[in-house]
């Protein structure tokens, strides 16, 4: 089992012309991240999962909040609708994708090859993960203007906030799809393989049911869940009415599992084909 490793992201190399040139890490990301888009534009059904199923997710999340009293949490169901469609496109977009992405690339052998050139074994993990980041980034951004200008959703609240659980919802999941790959043997066994950390994030870190609206001591088992940092962050950000020491909470909730996430990747993530 191969693990990540430490590789020197600066390396002169000789042109045609014989001047020596200098490769740096933002030229490794940006070739890396060119070629997983364009992979990611000729995966149709990948494409289509990311861009509308959490768009469709956010009228099942509508429906599903109609027979639940959210009134003592102080959002309406749109709103909780809405958040909960970001934390489908970070789950779909981001985990969903590039854990089959991951799956492919080493499978593939692509890993291995690209291992051999200039990159550091964290650039190529980040240059793979950065068109699905991108696009969930962009995808959640457009769900926050479109709530705010056609569906009279409030505006964002602490912007700081917002960003902030957006940008550490990003990196954890994708640390997440990273390790996930690790124990999934096909592109096919992926959508099996993230059913668990799926679950547990829909049903227990507020994506459909807002925390407040659980009994105290479920909802204080669910702020442990891994995604429930994140999405704390996120809801504050845009809706607001979270105080201080429950941020920083969350804040400290999400930084630990992303420390680990990040941790596990370097202990398990294979480069190598599974026999």
């Amino acid at each position: 089992m191969s693990t990540v490793s430490s590789k020197k992201t600066e390396s002169p190399r000789s042109g045609e012309s014989g001047v020596r040139t200098t490769t740096t890490t933002g030229d490794h990301l940006k070739s890396l991240g060119r070629a997983e888009f364009s992979l990611l534009l000729r995966n149709r059904t990948a494409l289509f999962t990311a861009l509308f199923v959490p768009l469709g997710m956010i009228v099942a999340i509508r429906q599903s909040l109609g027979g639940i009293d959210l009134g003592e949490t102080g959002i309406s169901a749109l709103e909780a609708a809405m958040t909960g469609g970001i934390g489908m496109v970070l789950i779909m977009a981001v985990y969903g994708s590039l854990t089959s992405a991951y799956t492919a690339r080493r499978e593939e052998l692509v890993l291995k090859r690209l291992r051999t050139m200039e990159a550091s074994d964290r650039e190529i993990l980040i240059g793979t993960a950065l068109p699905a980041a991108g696009l969930a980034f962009i995808q959640a951004a457009v769900m926050i203007a479109a709530g705010v200008v056609f569906l009279d959703v409030r505006a964002p609240q602490q912007p700081v906030v917002l960003v902030g659980g957006l940008l550490i919802g990003l990196l954890l999941l994708s640390a997440l799809a990273a390790v996930t790959s690790a124990f999934t043997r096909t592109v096919e066994s992926a959508q099996i393989s993230i059913m668990p950390l799926f679950m547990i994030s829909v049903i227990g870190s507020g994506l459909f049911i807002p925390l407040e609206a659980l009994p105290e001591r479920m909802a204080s088992f669910c702020e442990l869940l891994p995604v429930t940092g994140a999405m704390t962050l996120i809801r504050a950000g845009w809706l607001g009415g979270t105080d201080g020491p429950d941020l920083l909470g969350a804040a400290l909730s999400a930084l630990v599992w992303t420390i680990l996430s990040v941790f596990a990747v370097q202990r398990w993530f294979r480069w190598e084909p599974r026999r």
